[in-house]
């Protein structure tokens, strides 16, 4: 099967589910807590990317889930085990509950219709959330995972999806991490293994005709 045909195949609107992991403010807004991702993020054309497949995603059907991490201001229940969480308690912005940093960073948009489910502790946005159970319940057998960071939490979140039974789609120019040349190695060498690696506007081309494609 041509490689087209088989991300047509996979990317079923009846079953498939599009999640962003951690595109929020604090974290690839202006002013965000790590100024050389979010930048990474904007310039690499990795954010535009993603509000480009989220508008695909809710015009063809596809359900939208936000992934974002938060903590809250007495950091009750947030992990302590590894040195990212230390240097994050540092950090001058904090993604603290409630506040700007927690929402989500244009140009993507949040809509009625999307599900956004928070956590307060770990690495991904699958364990441990309810992300798991709705995808269950909305009978999605195909992730297609966007946002950042490809240094830490995009593995996790398609490990997590592998795991539990999903098909992976990891749109290659919607993701980001530091620095620039860490993520196509990570995806060539780790994320190819284990999920289906494409581009967003082959992602577009399949959710989107080439006859009703808007422009």
């Amino acid at each position: 099967m041509p490689p087209s045909e088989e991300l047509s195949t996979l990317l079923d609107p009846e079953s498939t589910a599009l999640i962003t992991v951690e595109c929020q403010r604090g974290v690839v807004g202006p002013g965000a807590a790590l100024p050389r991702l979010a930048r990474e993020a904007r310039e690499s054309g990795a954010l535009a990317n993603v509000a480009r497949l989220v508008a695909a995603a809710r015009d063809s059907g596809i359900q939208v889930i936000h992934a974002v991490a938060e903590r809250r201001p007495d950091g009750r229940g947030a992990n302590r085990n590894a040195r990212l969480f230390r240097a994050a308690e540092r950090l001058p912005v904090q993604q603290l509950t409630g506040t700007d940093a927690t929402l989500l960073a244009p140009p993507i948009e949040v809509a009625e219709q999307d599900l956004v489910v928070r956590r307060l502790h770990g690495l991904s946005p699958i364990q441990g959330t309810d992300v798991d159970a709705l995808l269950r319940n909305l009978g999605c057998r195909t992730l297609v995972v966007t946002g950042v960071s490809a240094n830490v939490a995009i593995p996790n979140t398609v490990f997590d999806a592998v795991n539990r039974g999903y098909a992976a789609v990891v749109p290659s120019d919607a993701i980001a991490g530091v620095p620039a040349d860490y993520t196509p190695a990570m995806i060539r060498h780790t994320l190819a293994l284990v999920a289906t690696v494409a581009t967003t506007d082959e992602v577009l081309a399949c959710l989107w005709p080439a006859d009703v494609r808007p422009g």
